[in-house]
């Protein structure tokens, strides 16, 4: 007799998020690539998901959340400088462990995507109290936010793409980057 594998939606969608980790990206995730990985038939996904487009949506669902759980863990019990620099840290581990489901955590939610918005309102808001506990608040807040998400985007895209090739430790690299961001963050004047 055959044994009977208990799969649900949860499952399906992180074995694809390893699959595309492993892959370097979503696209390189076919739905039989997936099947074949879970050990089921390709028909059998869509008692799960509704297709490739659902399955990335949820891709991106996951990524986030396990976005979210990286950050919230670095930044717990942490205020100021050492928080901004911990969650950097656990920021640039994730895009380098889940190259294939980190693009996912960049695009902003769109309008009616509640589950994606209340993710992106979490991360934004842990930021923001974060940035406040340095004296950063209101649109100064805002354009800091904007500001580290390049850095941090920018550097971890270069890792990925073997883009430091010199012989210099990138630890210390990123360290002199978030220093000199931290250096920067000041309230902004406001002109009359």
């Amino acid at each position: 007799m055959a044994k009977r594998r208990r799969l649900d939606r949860a499952t399906v969608v992180a074995q694809a998020a390893a699959l595309a980790d492993a892959a370097g990206s979503v696209q390189g995730v076919s739905l039989a690539d997936l099947a074949a990985a879970l050990d089921i038939r390709a028909p059998s996904l869509y008692n799960h998901i509704g297709g490739l487009d659902d399955l990335h949506r949820e891709l991106a669902l996951f990524a986030m959340q396990q976005l979210l759980v990286r950050l919230r863990a670095a930044a717990a019990g942490r205020v100021g400088r050492d928080a901004l620099m911990t969650l950097a840290a656990a920021y640039r581990h994730f895009a380098q462990e889940h190259p294939g489901i980190y693009p996912l955590t960049l695009r902003a939610p769109g309008p009616e995507d509640a589950a994606l918005i209340a993710l992106a309102q979490e991360l934004l808001q842990m930021l923001l109290l974060i940035l406040a506990s340095l004296g950063v608040q209101g649109d100064d807040a805002l354009h800091a936010i904007r500001g580290l998400r390049a850095l941090l985007h920018g550097f971890t895209t270069l890792e990925a793409a073997e883009g430091f090739k010199m012989p210099l430790n990138l630890d210390e690299s990123f360290r002199r980057l978030m220093t000199a961001y931290l250096a920067g963050l000041t309230p902004t004047a406001r002109e009359p």
